[in-house]
């Protein structure tokens, strides 16, 4: 398995260029949102017949959140809190929806939709495919990436 940092500088080969490091600067956040609110949508939990109590947060967000989260704790400690936070603030965000009683089917889907497509037009500026058309583990590195981008600015 490759270490953290040998996937960071992988992933910044095809993030080079300022306009397409700024777009996913930009996109990758409302990206993970919405896809762990597209995940949530699908009740697992209700489909086993689970309590109502536990039905609802028993979907495909908090059953991916396990074997990703080993992912990310195999990469690192800060690799693992990192994400870790990533998805708690991902999870209170679709609470506040859910609670406030918005639909959010239509607009997480929209948000995922637009991110992405912001991002492939971020690399045809760049003259470089995404890392993660060789290596799907580089969906998971583009938080991270962000993340850290960010962490150095402050």
């Amino acid at each position: 398995m490759r270490s953290r940092q040998q996937l960071m500088q992988e992933y910044l080969l095809s993030h080079r260029h300022p306009v397409n490091s700024r777009i996913h600067s930009i996109c990758v956040p409302p990206i993970v949102f919405s896809t762990v609110a597209l995940a949530w949508l699908v009740p697992i939990g209700r489909w086993l017949g689970l309590a109502e109590t536990l039905a609802p947060i028993i979907n495909l967000a908090t059953l991916s959140a396990l074997p990703i989260g080993l992912y990310y704790l195999k990469l690192s400690w800060g690799s693992f809190v990192t994400m870790s936070i990533w998805f708690a603030l991902c999870v209170v965000g679709v609470l506040a929806i859910q609670g406030a009683g918005w639909p959010f089917l239509p607009g997480a889907a929209l948000i995922w939709v637009a991110s992405w497509a912001l991002q492939i037009y971020g690399h045809k500026v760049e003259g470089a495919k995404p890392s993660a058309a060789d290596d799907m583990v580089f969906f998971l590195i583009g938080p991270l990436f962000v993340t850290d981008k960010l962490l150095r600015r402050l």
